[in-house]
């Protein structure tokens, strides 16, 4: 009965929001890959479903002419979310570091980011949407860590300052709502 009572209160305090889960919805709409060729560097990224239905983010970042970046953003439907909300990913890495990007609104000029360290297996993370901070082309800003309640972009970046290979494969993002 305790234990009833336990999982009841668990679930009534949280709700989850799927954002993205390729395998119920195996499809690449809505992703696109910005590398730092924008800025006249040589990296190149690729974004497509893998055979068992996950996102695949993977490329080469090139440093030269100083290049040293490639990303994935996901467009979405605005969704309302609170600070204190978490985003669930269920990913696996390489072993190498990446940041996580949101946006509140499409049209800010920066990111709240955080950045977590692949371990080469499945990892599922929580991410406090309250620790993200906020940059700007690499620069942390003297704003507020993320306060907001809207987003409308995800982002993934790879940008270590070396050459080198990644793959970053995505299962699930969903939002932990407190209640």
């Amino acid at each position: 009965m305790k234990l009833i009572l336990i999982l009841f209160f668990l679930t009534s305090i949280m709700s989850s929001q799927t954002i993205v889960n390729f395998k119920e919805n195996p499809t690449t709409k809505n992703w696109s890959v910005i590398d730092d060729v924008v800025m006249g560097g040589r990296s190149t990224g690729r974004f497509e479903l893998t055979n068992d239905d996950c996102g695949k983010f993977y490329g080469e970042v090139s440093i030269e002419n100083n290049g040293g970046f490639s990303s994935v953003k996901y467009d979405m439907e605005t969704i309302k979310v609170a600070p204190k909300n978490k985003i669930r990913i269920r990913l696996k890495g390489d072993g190498k570091t990446y940041q996580f990007r949101v946006k509140a609104n499409k049209k800010e000029y920066y990111n709240y980011i955080t950045e977590f360290k692949t371990t080469g297996e499945w990892q599922i993370l929580e991410l406090l949407l309250a620790d993200l901070y906020p940059t700007f082309r690499g620069r942390k800003l003297n704003l507020p860590d993320f306060n907001k309640n809207t987003i409308e972009e995800l982002r993934f970046l790879i940008g270590n300052k070396k050459e080198q290979k990644f793959e970053l494969i995505l299962e699930s993002i969903e939002m932990l709502k407190t209640n």
